[in-house]
């Protein structure tokens, strides 16, 4: 893939860790320019560069995405992938929780992506990727208010899609199965027993174990691709098999 995005500039929220910072890596190896937008920028370095950026605020979106253009000159593609984690049924969280968590799941990614507009409309390979979730298509237990927000994203991707198709801006998201993240390492590190519980998150994929970083990566770098000029408006699932199979229990 080297060379892939020879030219290219990049920014990706939530870039500093996780599946951000395996996008990151994916996108630079190829050959992009790669801004990482983040509340915590303290180990990014040259040549990536470093803009914090709190996706909540719209006043902080907006100067991240100036200065990734002042500083490179241009912007083809946007990767949202920042967004945090809820546990609980419908009953577990306060109205309070609920508008925090759709706020920068959801309301985020359009901050970033009407910040960036005028500019994407400038790039002959125009690209946005939202990271959503296995949970906006399968029905998770104790994930309801995640699961609005990511739902709501997948939503989000193919209206944006349909809207800025004919302006040359390509809009698609990745739908990654339970991932081994951060914010899964404190999952399980809270849990009464973390190894039976990672036991569980692994056994409810198909393939037997959790997604890495790097598998969601490589799928957002082929929808990111100018090679994939005719994939657009899609979710392509990252999960294992999670979504779409129903095997039969192992000696069956």
């Amino acid at each position: 893939m080297s060379g892939e995005f020879d030219g290219l500039v990049a920014l990706v929220t939530g870039g500093a860790s996780g599946i951000g910072a395996a996008v990151v890596t994916e996108l630079a190896a190829g050959g992009a320019a790669v801004a990482v937008l983040d509340l915590n920028i303290g180990g990014v370095e040259p040549p990536l560069l470093g803009v914090q950026c709190d996706v909540s605020d719209d006043a902080s979106c907006v100067d991240a995405v100036r200065r990734v253009v002042e500083h490179f000159g241009r912007l083809d593609i946007v990767v949202n992938n920042a967004g945090v984690g809820a546990q609980g049924t419908v009953a577990d969280n306060s109205d309070a929780e609920w508008h925090r968590v759709y706020d920068i799941n959801v309301v985020g990614m359009v901050r970033i992506v009407r910040a960036a507009l005028p500019h994407l409309r400038a790039s002959s390979a125009a690209a946005v990727v939202n990271t959503c979730s296995v949970a906006a298509t399968a029905g998770l237990p104790q994930r309801a208010l995640y699961s609005t927000t990511k739902g709501a994203v997948l939503a989000l991707t193919r209206a944006m899609a349909a809207d800025h198709l004919r302006e040359g801006i390509r809009v698609n998201c990745v739908n990654p199965g339970t991932a081994d993240t951060p914010w899964i390492g404190r999952l399980l590190a809270s849990a009464a027993d973390p190894e039976a519980e990672r036991a569980a998150l692994e056994a409810r994929q198909p393939h037997g174990r959790l997604v890495s970083a790097q598998e969601v990566a490589g799928a957002v770098a082929y929808l990111a691709s100018p090679r994939s000029g005719s994939t657009t408006g899609v979710d392509l699932a990252v999960d294992g098999g999670m979504q779409a199979l129903r095997l039969r229990p192992p000696g069956q």
